[in-house]
């Protein structure tokens, strides 16, 4: 039994990366660096060592990693010395060594094309070159450039690939069709679209000018429904389910009082950078929709907040973006989806049965806030940085009571 367990640990001593070595150490080291937990850092190490082993073993070079070598060592019987139990490579192990794999290609080591995890969809040369000039000349952000081409991709398979044949009866019936099998909200943003395509197709001379008129209306009556929020005691009690002992709960009360007192959006908070905040005017600044730059007043709470976690939580990284996330890698909130999630876990622990569950709410529910603490129309509109005041009015529906003392009899109940 004993000459068993020696011979084992001496397989064990024997695994080795070969070429990799190096490598494997860099990698292990950038894991370290980036936060991972020593337990991470050593199993990725292990199964680096392994692949490099095998790399070893059926003698192949590391410049010769592509999707074949990766689909061929998942497929691999394993024999590998260094204790592993399965005979197969697992899924999951396959998908930790293309981490590797991936860490190896951004430092040119593997020079050839490897899948992505993610699909990248293929997009039309005009498309890409339409996304260019909103790059360029717009001031949206790089998320809604990515979502028009991706809509815009949706209605070429109807309209066809030559702009210069499309006219105004096959644009009709290409939204049409495509509106049916989406919501309404979605097919407005992409007839939205289609319009700042076809201008841009016209201004180019790539297409009739005047097409984008023949672009269907998709009717959506977004101020005939009374503002989703939920009152001031709801939002205390939201605030108020942060753990502020760990880190992330003070990062998310941070973000939390930023939203429900300013009244942020979700890019707002991912953009904010650490010279946006001027401590000694107690002011932020904001570049929202169209890049515009706006300065508003930092309230108190939400100051000692933002302080509380630069000093006690935020990582020490040499970025200066505000706000990162703290499980490893460590790395910067770069999606609005990560604010979102925030919210809907506060609305979960404080039990709060909310009419919507992403960052908006906490938008929605400080212009209520400020118009009935007294505010009027233009103060609200100029915090939450509205372009045109029909925005802005949309609140002026909060207040129920008072709309029901000033509303007419509808004339179906007059009896002549």
């Amino acid at each position: 039994m004993t000459k068993t367990n020696e011979d084992r640990c001496a397989r064990r001593r024997r695994m080795h990366a070969h070429d990799l070595a190096p490598w494997v150490a860099e990698f292990t080291r950038h894991l370290s660096e980036t936060g991972h937990t020593l337990l991470t850092v050593n199993s990725y190490k292990r199964l680096s060592c392994h692949f490099g082993h095998w790399l070893a073993l059926v003698k192949i070079a590391v410049t010769d990693i592509d999707e074949g070598v990766i689909d061929r060592f998942a497929r691999h019987r394993c024999g590998c010395p260094g204790g592993r139990r399965e005979t197969h490579v697992s899924g999951n192990y396959v998908r930790r060594v293309r981490q590797f794999i991936e860490f190896l290609r951004e430092r040119g080591i593997v020079r050839r094309e490897i899948a992505s995890m993610v699909p990248v969809p293929v997009l039309d040369r005009r498309v890409v070159q339409f996304q260019d000039w909103l790059r360029q000349h717009r001031g949206i952000a790089e998320s809604t450039i990515d979502q028009r081409g991706r809509l815009i991709m949706r209605l070429l398979p109807t309209l066809g690939n030559r702009p210069r044949r499309w006219n105004a009866h096959l644009v009709r019936e290409a939204v049409i069709a495509e509106a049916k099998l989406i919501s309404r909200g979605h097919a407005k943003l992409m007839t939205t679209a289609l319009r700042a395509y076809l201008r841009f197709l016209s201004a180019h001379g790539l297409c009739r000018a005047g097409l984008e008129h023949a672009v269907p209306t998709m009717p959506e009556w977004r101020l005939s429904t009374l503002p989703r929020y939920i009152d001031a005691s709801a939002v205390d009690r939201l605030i108020a389910t942060c753990d502020l002992t760990t880190p992330t709960g003070l990062r998310d009360r941070a973000i939390l009082l930023l939203l429900a007192r300013l009244g942020l959006r979700a890019g707002d908070i991912i953009s904010l950078r650490l010279d946006d905040i001027d401590w000694r005017q107690a002011t932020v600044s904001v570049r929202g929709k169209g890049r515009r730059e706006t300065r508003l007043p930092l309230p108190q709470d939400a100051g000692d907040a933002v302080l509380a976690y630069l000093q006690r939580a935020r990582p020490r990284v040499e970025g200066d973006q505000v706000f990162y996330a703290l499980n490893a890698p460590i790395r910067p909130l770069t999606s609005r989806s990560v604010v979102a999630y925030i919210v809907r876990s506060a609305i979960r622990k404080a039990g709060i049965d909310a009419p919507i569950k992403g960052a908006h709410l906490l938008r929605h529910s400080a212009a209520t806030a400020m118009l009935r603490g007294g505010a009027t129309l233009d103060m609200v509109g100029a915090v939450l940085r509205h372009r045109s005041p029909d925005m802005t009015a949309h609140y002026a529906k909060v207040n129920v009571t008072m709309l029901q003392q000033i509303a007419q009899p509808w004339p179906g109940d007059s009896r002549c």
